[in-house]
């Protein structure tokens, strides 16, 4: 299902071009990428995808071409905190939660946008923002692990936690790079329904993967990047009988 005609912009990408000493990682690229939606982003090694997802927030500086939120303002320009603090939010495709703390408390650190350990035990969280804590635990599939060190989690947990710690903060923009690598089907089913589950007209999420099974049950829409280009984008179907991608990539 298509996002509808009427859903807003997000991210608004036009002629990007990345270069790394010499090497076009990304070459005149234009893409649109909106609310209400849930966009695959799919290609073989090299392709481009995480180079993408590093100049939306800003880990990366494009070499050409533009980068809006919103269609107003200028990621492009801005460095990775400002980006976070607009409502960008990025889960890497290893898990980087605070084994040490409890699950509970790397929500309550998230939702503190991370000002320290120190500063969680001396503050207090208003009643809100427990109620968003113990909501997003839910939503998670931890509430009954809220009390667990979260070092204990299995790795399908951990990266449920690590996309709790983003949505505390209710961001506008969900990054996910390659969410089920390394999990059990039984995880990896469980991360489909909790991915489906983050759409909303108010948020956009774009997710890196290589399990086209998974990009088939996730995706409203599929981009398909090689050697730093469109290749084809549409629904898993259409890109999957698009010869082109066979050929550079779903063949292979």
């Amino acid at each position: 299902m298509n996002a509808t005609p009427a859903a807003r912009t997000a991210i608004y990408i036009s002629g990007l071009s990345v270069t790394f000493s010499g090497f076009a990682a990304i070459t005149n690229l234009s893409m649109e990428f909106r609310y209400g939606e849930i966009r695959a982003i799919i290609g073989p090694n090299g392709a481009g995808k995480t180079t993408l997802m590093d100049v939306i927030t800003g880990k990366t500086r494009p070499a050409a071409g533009d980068v809006f939120l919103n269609k107003e303002t200028n990621l492009a320009a801005l460095d990775e905190t400002a980006i976070a603090r607009l409502g960008i939010g990025r889960k890497f495709q290893k898990p980087s939660v605070f084994e040490a703390l409890r699950v509970r408390e790397n929500l309550e650190l998230a939702i503190r946008n991370g000002r320290g350990y120190a500063d969680m035990v001396r503050s207090r969280l208003s009643e809100r923002r427990h109620a968003r804590v113990d909501e997003v635990l839910d939503t998670i599939g931890l509430a009954a692990e809220g009390a667990r060190v979260a070092g204990t989690l299995s790795h399908g947990q951990k990266q449920w936690l690590e996309i709790g710690m983003l949505l505390v903060a209710d961001p506008q923009v969900i990054l996910l790079d390659e969410p089920v690598a390394g999990m059990t089907d039984h995880e990896t089913g469980r991360t489909a329904e909790l991915i489906a589950g983050l759409r909303s007209p108010e948020r956009a999420v774009i997710v890196i993967e290589h399990d086209m099974d998974f990009v088939g049950e996730i995706a409203d829409l599929v981009s398909v990047l090689h050697e730093g280009k469109l290749l084809g984008e549409g629904s898993m179907q259409s890109v999957r009988a698009n010869p082109e991608v066979i050929r550079v990539y779903l063949g292979r």
